[in-house]
């Protein structure tokens, strides 16, 4: 009772995400310890099913690939990828954007205070 013509269609949509998958190796389970945790700050269970970890990791992994790809095609027209064709991409989600810009400031005073401290501790070696 099934038609010939739904197996192989739905066979070839199958297919056609599959090479996509396979494409780059990734290793799995990279991040799986991070989301847990994470997890179970937004009021997840402690330890969560390890499928829904993975598949968390599945989404993030899409999300961010699909970002970078995004983005690495607004850098191509200049020539190289910078932060600002991330900042682009993300302008519209205010949440996002604003954490973004909060980090990257972070950032920028972390490098400041290494700087400051390499410097103390180069004139302290010229005074002994």
């Amino acid at each position: 009772m099934s038609h010939p013509s739904t197996g192989p269609s739905s066979k070839a949509k199958v297919e056609s995400s599959q090479p996509s998958e396979t494409s780059f190796k990734r290793k799995r389970g990279v991040f799986q310890k991070d989301l847990q945790h994470m997890m179970y700050g937004f009021g997840d269970d402690p330890s969560p099913l390890p499928e829904t970890v993975t598949l968390v990791e599945d989404i993030v992994m899409d999300y961010v690939t699909d970002l970078a790809h995004k983005a690495q095609d607004i850098g191509s027209k200049r020539g190289k990828l910078s932060i600002e064709d991330f900042l682009f991409l993300i302008r519209k989600d205010m949440p996002k954007l604003n954490r973004c810009t909060e980090l990257l400031s972070m950032r920028e005073e972390l490098k400041q205070a290494r700087k400051a401290f390499e410097v103390d501790e180069e004139k302290l070696a010229t005074l002994e």
